[in-house]
């Protein structure tokens, strides 16, 4: 969201980055109290997720947070646009346009509201994201909730699913992976369900890839929803932002970057070393 949001604001956008306080809490603790100072037209504001408060500093129980905003983040956020649309301080706009993430529907009952066009970011690949969209036929189908765990090893996931537009040859394993689950009322796969119809309602769809990695797959998502941009990928686009840019002080990692780790990198011979990437998500033990 932060790389659209500078490359947005490069190309000449008034931008209020909105993020929740538990994060925003974490991103002080990670950059530093000036990593938020932004610039004039770029600035940062935050809504409470609903969740209990916590001085932790680690990821949330991400379905706990999943239905935490669907159901909590609507009222704080309408109030946050009303502030900033009454605001007449250091020459902010109205806001003209929500761009926000695919899986925070409430921003579309927001922008109906208040008859402001919301734009939705969809973060997984093309694919990824049909894949959402069919959850609630595979529901119907009966192919998802797995009737018990041994349906994960027993062969069953290889399944061809025939009648995905735009996407040939899938079995059940392809499918985004909150559909391996045996509890009727599994909160991801509700939340997914839900927030992947919701985009129906969407002004446009933005999604993070390009035309001709997954060029079937989204002409497919183009017959079925609101106007999609691939725009990606994003880490190749910032790299139009010159190095001397203020935007370049503008960085969105969570945790405390360690640099120690590159000098012993610098020790190793070439091509000695594998790194492997598990994402800010998982935390890693010694034993693991």
């Amino acid at each position: 969201m932060l790389k659209l949001a500078k490359l947005l604001h490069y190309k000449g956008f008034h931008i209020t980055f909105v993020n929740t306080e538990y994060k925003h809490r974490r991103w002080l603790n990670s950059r530093g109290p000036n990593s938020v100072h932004g610039l004039p037209s770029f600035q940062f504001e935050t809504i409470p997720d609903g969740l209990p408060p916590t001085d932790a500093n680690s990821t949330q129980h991400i379905p706990s947070l999943c239905e935490s905003t669907n159901k909590n983040c609507l009222a704080p956020f309408r109030e946050l646009l009303s502030k900033l649309n009454s605001s007449s301080e250091n020459n902010i706009p109205p806001v003209a346009c929500i761009v926000s993430d695919g899986v925070m529907s409430f921003t579309l009952d927001a922008g109906q509201e208040l008859g402001i066009p919301v734009l939705l970011f969809w973060t997984p690949s093309a694919s990824g994201f049909m894949g959402y969209l069919q959850y609630h036929r595979l529901i119907e189908e009966g192919l998802t909730r797995l009737k018990d765990a041994s349906y994960l090893t027993n062969g069953y996931l290889d399944t061809v699913i025939d009648w995905i537009p735009g996407m040939r040859g899938i079995r059940l394993s392809d499918i985004p992976s909150f559909i391996r689950t045996t509890d009727p009322d599994d909160i991801m796969l509700n939340f997914l369900v839900f927030e992947a119809e919701q985009a129906q309602g969407a002004s446009a769809i933005i999604v993070n890839t390009f035309h001709d990695l997954e060029r079937e797959v989204l002409d497919a998502l183009s017959s079925l929803l609101p106007p999609i941009y691939s725009i990606g990928p994003l880490h190749l686009q910032l790299r139009q932002i010159p190095s001397d840019c203020d935007l370049k002080l503008i960085e969105s990692n969570l945790w405390r970057e360690e640099p120690e780790c590159l000098e012993w990198l610098a020790i190793k011979e070439k091509n000695s070393v594998v790194y492997v990437n598990f994402g800010s998500i998982t935390v890693m033990t010694a034993e693991n």
